[in-house]
């Protein structure tokens, strides 16, 4: 039996800040609610207004 799950089946958003479309990574596994951005530095490179309170 397969373990992997393809790509296209895996869920995915779209990044605040630079507006393209990322899949889930093990990773954010915890945390997939709260993920806005693609990679740090969307992340870093926020538009303004848009800080988190933590």
């Amino acid at each position: 039996m397969p373990r992997h799950r393809k790509k296209s089946d895996l869920p995915s958003k779209i990044c605040l800040t630079c507006g393209r479309p990322f899949t889930w990574r093990k990773k954010w596994a915890d945390c997939w609610p709260e993920v806005k951005y693609c990679s740090e530095r969307c992340r870093n490179h926020r538009p303004r207004g848009a800080r988190s309170s933590s």
